[in-house]
C-alpha cells in the first residue's frame, strides 16, 4: 500500500498547489503529468493520483459545502490551507471511493496532517472526517 500512500501525498500536493495558485486542479494535474514526462527529477503521477484529483474535481463544490457545514467554528476560507486540502482529499476518498476502507482514509489523512500541518491539525482532521464517515450514507447527493 506504499504506492497508494504516495499517490495520496501527490494528490494532496496538487490540491494544495491549485489552492495556492488559485488554479484549477485539473490544470495543475496536467502540469504535473507533463513535467514528470519531460523531467526525470520530477516524481511520476500515478493512476491513483489522477483518479483522486479527477474525482475531487467532479465533486469539489459538494465537498466544500460539506466541509463548511461540519467544520464547527471554521469558515472554509479561514481554515489553514494545508488542513483544507487534506480535508478535501479525505472527504472525496471517504465518501466516493468505496474500495478504500474508511479507517484507511482517516489514518492516511491524519498522517498527512501530522507531516504537513500544525500539532492541532491531526485531531481536527480526524474529528471532521470522522463526522463525515458517520454521515456517509446521506452525503453523496449531487
Amino acid at each position: 500500500m506504499a504506492a497508494r500512500n504516495t499517490a495520496r501525498k501527490r494528490a494532496f500536493q496538487i490540491l494544495f498547489e491549485g489552492d495556492q495558485r488559485d488554479a484549477d486542479v485539473l490544470t495543475v494535474l496536467a502540469d504535473w503529468i507533463r513535467l514528470s514526462r519531460s523531467d526525470t527529477r520530477q516524481p511520476p503521477v500515478s493512476e491513483y493520483t489522477m483518479q483522486l484529483i479527477e474525482g475531487y474535481a467532479e465533486h469539489a463544490a459538494r465537498i466544500d459545502e460539506l466541509i463548511s457545514q461540519y467544520a464547527v467554528g471554521w469558515a472554509l476560507d479561514r481554515m489553514p490551507v494545508v488542513d483544507r486540502n487534506i480535508l478535501r482529499l479525505g472527504a472525496y476518498e471517504l465518501i466516493w471511493v468505496d474500495e478504500t476502507p474508511d479507517a484507511v482514509v482517516l489514518d492516511e489523512m491524519v498522517q498527512l496532517a501530522k507531516e504537513f500541518s500544525t500539532d492541532e491539525s491531526p485531531s481536527f482532521v480526524n474529528g471532521l472526517l470522522g463526522r463525515l464517515k458517520e454521515l456517509k450514507p446521506t452525503l453523496r447527493r449531487a
